[in-house]
């Protein structure tokens, strides 16, 4: 039976141009609905641009433009970033938008009229220079949490607590950088503390016929926050400010936490007026649609706390699913200017690179856990050239001519009893992808397409069909060799046609066969008459690489947020009593922290742990301490690792064929001997006494450790 679902990702912020950190969680959202399409799903995509909010308001006044004229150039280039990047939206709209304001001001009214709203007198930071009250993200000082300076006045970046500007030590003015004073101001506050009952029914699946609202570790991050205690949410700000006005509260607006996930809403009533559906068949309490998320894990708190408690407390329905995903490091570090690894968009596109690359590369990486991803640039152009054009298009590119010379593009019209068996075995790893799509396990569906894509290969390799081709008595055989090839080629076509829309509708054309469901795909082209093949796809240059990562350095400076060189300021002074953060409550770090301390288990999600197998192990000249091994990391490809244990192993030619444990997102590091690419994991002392840890050899090569 059809599920109709209406699906959604994080939106944008409209203050500067799209970069690789958000295509991460943008290109898992479009994969999703590309393959939920194939599943025969109704599927409406919608998102939109994240247009208020005080920064907003200065960078265009910094721009010597209206807000509005600001907003509209911006989400022209996310437009078109998303056209390039092949993304399937069925509408994408903007928070500036009428059908924002009536749904954000029903759903306060409604939230007014149940009692959730509360107004009450408040002290918040103002800047005397600048004559304002000072939005968080304007203010900086150092965490109350953690003790990490310059953090910003809603969260720290170094250990996720949430909590009030007030709540900061020694904060100062990002605008100005002048010390803040507190006045009051009347402010409006969503009484989340009132939905505990309803946010455990959700977390329970009470809503979702018992299936689970979120990846099962954001949920018990989730269930902390609330066993903590929830506080109640300040939904206003005062003028001056770029938004909406609170109804009947001269002077104050909606704070763009507020608004901004009405958004989705907004967008989709665009696209209601547009086509004819109806509003309230998915967002009604009692409605049968589903109602999907895709957002990063920086913002849980919002999505798994206060959306769903602000759409029930206005009568309408709690999400289905919170789809999450973690941070993107680029070469094993933060995104960073001076390296030129801040790589925009469009940058990545200017520089010649194939939009589908960078969807394939992430999807590699996914899994329905939050994990951070790794755009290691040496692997990705490795893993590009080797899966897609050395193993997928080199199946076609090395059988298609024959077919088209000695078969008029005509292929056989059966199996022979060899072809059907390797056939029936290929097509049983391709009967869980779509399972594997629904439950966001992308990484699965890549290994997938390599096993099989190798067992293609290495039939092709053995049957030589270009030796074949010299011998008139085997025209036979080489119709079967090259009919199992491109039913295969098919069969992987429809595999990653989520993930490479455009690249599959090319391969479509030259099989004369289109696949519109992954079914389709199994479908064999008995008697099928293709067409002449041309080539798909190119490998990556590494010259273009190099030329994004120039081009991104010479971005250099152009941030669209202020920053002001800190200036030491002043503790202000607060009630005795501060409200309590919505993260773990835990003492500052000090500098004489024990280092057996405990971490928290998203610590431990940062390692990306895998299984290597050895295929070359030795010593190293010029070393008494290091062996280089050469590993065969799966989908990952061959990574070379140098570890200090020669002392414990004296014949490492013995350590070939052994699986090994090993870090596979620790950053490359360059030694004189060559780069070293991860850590392997051993167990000792140190010296002789250390042993390399093991995994049963069912455990294949690139396998995550769990």
């Amino acid at each position: 039976m059809s599920r109709r679902l209406l699906v959604t990702h994080a939106l944008p912020y409209a203050n500067g141009p799209l970069h690789l950190g958000h295509m991460l969680g943008y290109i898992q959202t479009d994969i999703w609905v590309r393959a939920q399409r194939m599943m025969g799903n109704e599927v409406h995509f919608v998102a939109a641009d994240d247009a208020h909010g005080t920064p907003i308001m200065l960078a265009a006044e910094k721009a010597g433009v209206s807000p509005e004229v600001f907003i509209a150039e911006i989400r022209a280039g996310h437009e078109a970033d998303f056209s390039d990047f092949h993304f399937s939206f069925d509408h994408y709209h903007t928070t500036h938008s009428e059908e924002n304001r009536e749904l954000a001001s029903l759903i306060y009214t409604r939230l007014r009229a149940g009692g959730f709203i509360a107004n009450r007198t408040i002290q918040q930071l103002f800047d005397p220079e600048k004559d304002m009250f000072l939005p968080d993200r304007y203010i900086k000082g150092v965490c109350p949490n953690c003790g990490t300076p310059d953090q910003y006045g809603d969260n720290c970046e170094n250990c996720g607590a949430t909590y009030a500007p007030t709540d900061l030590i020694n904060p100062y003015s990002v605008m100005s950088g002048a010390t803040p004073v507190l006045r009051d101001s009347e402010h409006y506050f969503f009484e989340l503390s009132k939905f505990e009952p309803l946010l455990r029914d959700w977390f329970g699946g009470k809503f979702t016929a018992g299936k689970p609202v979120a990846n099962s570790g954001v949920v018990a991050k989730l269930m902390e926050w609330l066993d903590g205690g929830l506080k109640d949410w300040d939904i206003s700000r005062d003028a001056p400010y770029f938004g909406f006005p609170i109804p009947d509260a001269p002077g104050k607006f909606f704070y763009v936490w507020l608004d901004a996930p009405v958004g989705y809403l907004a967008s989709f009533k665009a696209l209601c007026h547009q086509t004819g559906l109806k509003f309230d068949d998915f967002l009604s309490p009692d409605s049968t649609a589903e109602m999907h998320h895709f957002i990063g894990k920086d913002i849980i708190n919002f999505h798994g706390l206060f959306w769903p408690a602000m759409l029930h407390g206005a009568q309408l329905r709690t999400p289905t699913a919170l789809h999450v995903n973690g941070y993107l490091s680029i070469n094993g570090a933060k995104m960073s200017k001076s390296r030129g690894t801040f790589i925009k968009a469009r940058t990545y596109l200017d520089a010649g690179l194939h939009p589908e690359f960078l969807r394939y590369y992430f999807a590699t990486m996914l899994s329905d856990a939050p994990v951070d991803v790794d755009l290691d640039l040496k692997a990705f152009e490795e893993r590009v050239n080797s899966h897609l054009i050395g193993k997928w298009v080199n199946i076609a590119s090395r059988t298609a001519g024959f077919v088209q010379k000695y078969f008029d593009g005509r292929l056989a019209d059966h199996f022979d009893a060899e072809e059907a068996e390797i056939w029936r075995f290929i097509e049983s790893h391709y009967d869980d992808v779509s399972k594997l799509y629904e439950d966001g396990e992308f990484a699965e569906v890549t290994r997938k397409f390599v096993l099989i894509a190798d067992v293609i290969n290495g039939y092709i390799a053995a049957k030589a069909p270009w030796l074949m081709a010299k011998d008139d008595s085997r025209r036979d055989e080489l119709q079967q060799v090259c009919t199992l090839a491109l039913n295969g080629f098919r069969l992987l076509a429809g595999l990653l046609k989520p993930v490479l829309p455009a690249t599959v509708a090319a391969a479509e054309q030259f099989l004369a066969a289109p696949i519109s469901n992954f079914d389709d795909a199994r479908r064999t082209l008995f008697g099928q008459t293709i067409q002449p093949f041309e080539s798909l796809l190119s490998r990556i240059d590494p010259k273009h690489v190099e030329a994004m990562v120039e081009a991104s350095k010479e971005s250099l400076g152009t941030s669209s947020e202020p920053v002001v060189a800190p200036v030491k300021a002043a503790s202000v002074k607060k009630p005795k009593e501060s409200s309590k953060p919505m993260s773990d409550s835990k003492p500052a770090i000090s500098d004489t922290a024990d280092a057996t301390s405990t971490i928290s288990i998203d610590d431990f999600a940062k390692l990306d742990l895998r299984i290597g197998k050895v295929t070359a192990c030795e010593f190293v000249d010029g070393s008494d301490k290091l062996l280089r091994f050469e590993l065969d990391a799966g989908t990952l490809g061959k990574r070379q690792i140098f570890s200090g244990i020669r002392a414990a192993y004296a014949e490492p030619e013995k350590l070939v064929g052994r699986n090994v444990v090993f870090i596979a997102n620790l950053a490359p590091r360059k030694m004189r001997f060559g780069l070293s690419e991860g850590m392997i994991l051993s167990a000792g002392d140190g010296g002789s006494d250390l042993f390399l840890l093991d995994a049963d050899q069912g455990a294949a090569p690139g396998a995550a450790v769990r």
